[in-house]
Formats: structure tokens, C-alpha cells, sequence
């Protein structure tokens, strides 16, 4: 007899979450008991009466509870669908089909309505432009074209969802927002070429075995093979990121790239859980000592990114993944070879320039942000390190003009700045950069890594990324896989990667689909960045037009008060609210814009008896603390919360007046879609509420 296989579906996941803890622990006996053997005869399969689908029988937890599970025999597969309290248990099965679709392969688990009401003549419905069988081509079971005949607003599609396999109504919502079926059903496809995957494979209407193996299916089942992974998944049920994957990201995660892979998407569309399973799936292939180098731009959310990949990744796989931020990696690598200096950042360097300044004697009463943007923007990209190489450099996109003897002056000061960065053993990070790929580059082969992996990439610089390149070494199979989005560009960093040796070209990909936040947030949140163009990492656009959430809710709630204790009172009695609705303190953030504003929330919320937990820029959100979380907009980047409280959206602090406040025009428009980029992160961060609050005058940057 072949031995059996055992899946668990993400609704058994949820079903389970909601279950008391003790009866948590009795399923979780059960499931184990299960796995090993569940032809066997202590295993007690109960039919269910009126049940439409005879495949569908309930087995028994405990006196109280069931589970609801289908058994093909034949095949040896056995699905645990749903569980809980004896009738509740009982009702949910009696009106749900298991099916493998005929057109798509993958298993649907779905109701069937069996009196659906009669659509009136005037009543329109959403879907009369689309043919029946163009909806079986997307994968919407047959059983249900009369249900879908019968929806006649998108709001009424929204309060069905519940009915309909994930995928089918993925399908529906895409169509109801007016995309055309080929559109529709190209979201499934590759969108890279024509290989043949395992979607592809002759479907067999009655094998339950080979359905687990179409893609779709792994979106909502998951077969489990031992007990430690069993473990894993039953220790956090709600992070089903860590064991689910769309289609579409899993042929990401999965395929073969002849070169650099760039993946785009917006805020909450899995980019960084993708980049994560890419980086498990390398690890799981490489040989010997090779490495996988992960790097993000900030220190905690390498932090957040180690600890996640720990989640999924087996002691063997993470002995070949190496995740840092790539200042750190800088330092280290260069403290390796011998070399002694620190990298400093902000008020430091602004002290340098001062310095530099003082010392050339400059009266052309240029700033030290300008002096500090002429380095960034134009001589380290260019690389044009020497006086002679400045004076030809390409100024487009820089604000001021400069005739030739202007140049020199202040070629004058940033010679005084080198000479002070190497009489005090610093360098500001785009030197390091610059200085570290050269060492690389003259001993090439020197290091381990197979491949490299860049999160939040629209933050990094040129430098930064001519030092991956060479990091990662020439170009060869699986080299760099690359995730980012523009409208996230908080560090007002812009980058073309062709310019620094990566040619992504053919090898780019979009995510469609986001997964935190409601379309309601979402689109409040998109709307703040209109008119802004963005850039795709390359030379091309990102519009940004083509994501769309699932899930849907109310609109982001903006409220302006008189003052900041109105402001205060405000978000305690909302605080209070969600926690007597069930709402853990810990899935509730405070974003604000400075460090100093969070110090007076953080000060008015323990007066009034609320924990908060500051996450700062060297460490994890802890979850195993209580208390509301408290960030800047910079620190809350890359995590989400259930709620999210986005204050002190004043006129000069959002967007921030010193940000802003600079006499070169350009640098200062790019300051300001920072701002507005920094805005879109926080709301972002809201998977179902979003609050914008304010007190005085309001920001100018809001709706």
C-alpha cells in the first residue's frame, strides 16, 4: 500500500487559529496521529447527512470538536479542510464541494448555493460582457455561473468572497475592476517566457495526487511531511506567507534566470516574502561552502529578514544564507582586510563639511547639503574623484548652475572634505563603497557568495550597486534577484541598474496582487503619490496602476483637533476600542515623522496606562512584548500591523520642514516626494485600519 499524503489547507490554518488554546493542542495530537496513519482504524470517519459532496466526512477530536476532511482512497490523499465545535463543524461541511477544476487542475473547495435568487430584468449583473464559458476558462467552478450571474455591484462581489475558491475570486475581482478575461488569465501565466511548468500537465479530473503538484493548489494546500514542519506551520498558523505562495510568486521563487532578476511590486504585494523564499530555494541548491548574500538597506529590517528566513529555512539551509545590511557588510569585509576607519552618516557629516568649508575659505555661500548633494548626486556616481574629472562631470538634475569657475570653488571644498575624511579615519558611506568594490575588483574570486539577494532595492545608490555587481561577480545563472519599488524610494537614492553592470532586461517581473492592506487604504495611499513619476530601477516607468488588493475595508480615517492633547485623547479612547474588540496591543502601531514626537506619544500613551514598545533602527520588533508599537516613518518601513495610527500630520512636519528647506529647486522637489513617499510607506503599513491624524494646521500633503 502506497504511503498516504496528508495536505492541510489555509482554512484549516485559520478554522485552527480561532480554536482555544487546549483544543489547539488536542488537534494538533490528532493531526499527528493523522499523518502517520489515517487509514487507521482509531481514526473515526463520520459521514455527514445532507452533505452535497459525499467525499466530505467529519473526524472526531475529542466529545466536542471535529474536523471536516476529504479522503480519496484510491489515491491515498487525505485533506484536512476545516475544524471546530461539533455543529459549527458540521454546518460549514454540509454546503462545500472539494473538486479538482477541469480547466485548471487545482483543487477548489467552494459552496454551493442551491437556491440562488432570481435576477430581475432591470437588475444589471457585474459580469453580463463576459460569456459563461470565458468564466470556466478563468477557473470559476461551473456549479457557480448562476451565483455569479446574480452579482450586480462590485460590493456585492466583495460580500460573496467567502464562497468562492481563492482563485476563482482573485479572477472575478480582476474582471469586476475591468480587466478583460485575456488580461485575467495572462495573471496566472509566466511572465517571463513559454516553459512548460507543472500547470501545464494533463489534468486528471479524478487524481487528487497530481492536483497537489498544480501551482494553484499550493496556494491553499500545503503536504505535510514530518512532524517538524508540522510543528512550524501549527506555531504560527496565521503566517501563512511562511508555507503558501501565490502561483505567480512561486514561479518567481522557482525558475531559472540567465542572469540578474528584477521583481517589482507595490507596498504589501509579497515582494520581500518572495526575495525570502528565493533566497531558501538557492540555499536548498548550493554545494559545499557557497553562499547567498541577503542585503537590505537598514539594519533592522535585515534584523526582521533573519528572523523570518529562520522560520522557514531548515539549520542546513541557513548555514548558506548570510544576511546583512550592506553598511555593515562594507565595514566588515573592509575591517577584514586591515582597514581601520568608520562610516559616519548625518549630523557627523555635516560637521565634515562645515569643516571642509570653513577651511577652503568658501564665500560662495553654498550650504553643506549642497556640498553634501554635489558628492552624492554627482561625483560619486560619476566616480570623478579628481579636479579634472569634476570639471567634465554631468551636472543634469542638479538645481544650480555652475560655470567653470564655480566648479573650482568648489572643487576647493571637497578637496578639504577627502583630506578631512582621511585625516580622521572616516569615510561617509558612498566612499566605502566606492573603495571596497575596487579591493574586490582586483582579487576577483575572493568570495563565497553564489548568489545575491537586494530587498528594498529603490533605496540603494549607484555605488551600492556597482559594489553588488562585483560581489556577485560576473554575470552568470541566478547572479542577483532584485526587489523594489519607486514609490517606496524614501532615501531619495535613484538608480538605473544597466549604468552599473546589471542588465535586467527581459528578466523583470511584476507583482499584481497586494496582501496587507485594503484596496481602500491602498488607493488612499497611491493617491497621495499622483503626478509623481516613477521609475522601474531601469530606464523604463512604473505607473504603479497594475496592483490591487483582495481585501476590502473603510477608508484610511483622517481627523484634524485643535491640539495635541485633543489629538492624544483621540487616539487613546480608538486604542481602547480595538482592545475591546479583541485587539492585541501589539498589532497596533504610532507612526510619527521625528524621533522627538514619538518621545512626547510614548510619554502621553504610559501617563494614561498604555505599554508601547519602541522599535528603533538596531533591533527586531519583538513580539513577545506587550504594548503598542511606536516608530518613526523610517523605522516602520518593511513591517504591518492590523492598525495603524499615522499622527501628527501637521503643516511642517509632514512633509518636514528642514527636509525640505534647501535653496536648489531639484533637490528640493525630490525632498518632497520623499516626503510624500515616506507618507505612503506608513499607510502601508495598515492591513485593515489606517488613521491619519493631526492638530493646527494640517498637512498640505493630504487628500
Amino acid at each position: 500500500m502506497e504511503k498516504a499524503i496528508v495536505a492541510i489547507s489555509s482554512d484549516f490554518l485559520d478554522a485552527f487559529a480561532a480554536l482555544p488554546r487546549q483544543i489547539q493542542g488536542k488537534v494538533t495530537e490528532f493531526i499527528n496521529k493523522f499523518r502517520n496513519n489515517p487509514r487507521s482504524p482509531g481514526i473515526n470517519y463520520e459521514k455527514i447527512n445532507n452533505a452535497i459532496d459525499k467525499k466530505i466526512c467529519s473526524v472526531r477530536i475529542d466529545d466536542t470538536y471535529r474536523g471536516i476532511v476529504v479522503r480519496q482512497e484510491e489515491t491515498g490523499v487525505y485533506l484536512l479542510l476545516w475544524v471546530d465545535h461539533h455543529d459549527d463543524a458540521y454546518a460549514w461541511a454540509q454546503r462545500k464541494k472539494c473538486i479538482i477544476n477541469p480547466v485548471t487542475g487545482n483543487i477548489q473547495v467552494f459552496d454551493v448555493i442551491t437556491e440562488v435568487p432570481e435576477k430581475t430584468e432591470k437588475q444589471s449583473s457585474l459580469f453580463s460582457g463576459i460569456s459563461d464559458e470565458e468564466l470556466i476558462s478563468l477557473g470559476i467552478p461551473e456549479e457557480q455561473i448562476s451565483l455569479v450571474r446574480t452579482i450586480a455591484s462590485e460590493e456585492m462581489l466583495y460580500s460573496l468572497k467567502e464562497l468562492f475558491p481563492e482563485d476563482a475570486y482573485e479572477a472575478l475581482e480582476w474582471l469586476a475592476n475591468g480587466f478583460s478575461v485575456q488580461e485575467v488569465s495572462q495573471l496566472f501565466k509566466s511572465d517571463s517566457d513559454d516553459e512548460k511548468d507543472k500547470d501545464d500537465k494533463e489534468i486528471k479530473d479524478d487524481n487528487f495526487a497530481a492536483a497537489l503538484d498544480n501551482a494553484r493548489s499550493q496556494k491553499n494546500f500545503v503536504i505535510i511531511d514530518d512532524e517538524d514542519e508540522l510543528r512550524r506551520i501549527i506555531a504560527e498558523p496565521l503566517e501563512k506567507w511562511r508555507v503558501f505562495l501565490h502561483p505567480t510568486q512561486r514561479k518567481l521563487v522557482t525558475k531559472d534566470y540567465n542572469g540578474p532578476a528584477c521583481i517589482l511590486g507595490g507596498a504589501g504585494t509579497g515582494k520581500t516574502v518572495v526575495a525570502m523564499h528565493r533566497a531558501k530555494y538557492l540555499a536548498s541548491k548550493a554545494k559545499g561552502n557557497e553562499k547567498i548574500l541577503f542585503t537590505t538597506y537598514t539594519t533592522n529590517l535585515a534584523e526582521d529578514i533573519k528572523e523570518n528566513l529562520r522560520k522557514i529555512c531548515t539549520e542546513d539551509e541557513m548555514r548558506h544564507i548570510e544576511v546583512i545590511n550592506l553598511d555593515a557588510w562594507v565595514m566588515q569585509f573592509m575591517r577584514e582586510r586591515g582597514f581601520s576607519y568608520s562610516i559616519v552618516y548625518d549630523d557627523q557629516l555635516e560637521e565634515i563639511w562645515e569643516n571642509a568649508i570653513a577651511l577652503a575659505a568658501d564665500n560662495s555661500g553654498f550650504t553643506p547639503r549642497f556640498y553634501s548633494d554635489e558628492w552624492l548626486k554627482v561625483i560619486s556616481p560619476q566616480e570623478a574623484y579628481t579636479k579634472e574629472a569634476y570639471m567634465k562631470a554631468s551636472r543634469i538634475g542638479r538645481g544650480t548652475r555652475l560655470d567653470r569657475k564655480a566648479r573650482l570653488q568648489v572643487w576647493n571644498v571637497i578637496e578639504e572634505y577627502k583630506a578631512l575624511m582621511k585625516d580622521k579615519q572616516i569615510r561617509d558611506v558612498e566612499t566605502a563603497m566606492y573603495e571596497c568594490r575596487l579591493l574586490i575588483e582586483k582579487n576577483p574570486g575572493m568570495l563565497p557568495y553564489s548568489a545575491v539577494i537586494v530587498d528594498e532595492a529603490q533605496d540603494f545608490s549607484t555605488n551600492a550597486f556597482r559594489l553588488l555587481r562585483s560581489i556577485a561577480g560576473e554575470q552568470h545563472k541566478n547572479d542577483m534577484f532584485i526587489v523594489g519599488d519607486a514609490h517606496q524610494r524614501i532615501y531619495k537614492n535613484k538608480v538605473v541598474l544597466s549604468k552599473c553592470g546589471i542588465n535586467v532586461r527581459g528578466r523583470s517581473s511584476y507583482l499584481r496582487i497586494n496582501y496587507r492592506t485594503t484596496e481602500e487604504i491602498r488607493k488612499y495611499a497611491f493617491g497621495l503619490l499622483k503626478g509623481i513619476p516613477f521609475d522601474n530601477l531601469d530606464i523604463d516607468y512604473d505607473h504603479g496602476k497594475i496592483c490591487q488588493s483582495l481585501t476590502h475595508g473603510i477608508t484610511p480615517i483622517a481627523k484634524n483637533f485643535n491640539s495635541a492633547t485633543e489629538e492624544l485623547e483621540y487616539i487613546i479612547d480608538e486604542i481602547k476600542k480595538l482592545q475591546s474588540s479583541g485587539t492585541d496591543l501589539k498589532s497596533i502601531c504610532i507612526v510619527a515623522r521625528t524621533n522627538k514626537l514619538l518621545d512626547d506619544y510614548i510619554k502621553g500613551l504610559s501617563g494614561r496606562g498604555i505599554k508601547t514598545y519602541e522599535i528603533k533602527r538596531s533591533k527586531i520588533d519583538d513580539r513577545s512584548f506587550e504594548g503598542v508599537r511606536v516608530a518613526t516613518m523610517h523605522r516602520v518601513k518593511g513591517l504591518e500591523f492590523k492598525h495603524v495610527f499615522v499622527v501628527a500630520v501637521n503643516k511642517r512636519i509632514v512633509p518636514l520642514h528642514s527636509a525640505i528647506n534647501t535653496t536648489d529647486p531639484v533637490a528640493s522637489e525630490e525632498s518632497l516626494t520623499a516626503e510624500k513617499c515616506l507618507l505612503y510607506v506608513a499607510l502601508t503599513r495598515a492591513q485593515k485600519t489606517a488613521y491619519i491624524t493631526s492638530y493646527g494646521q494640517l498637512s498640505e500633503l493630504i487628500i
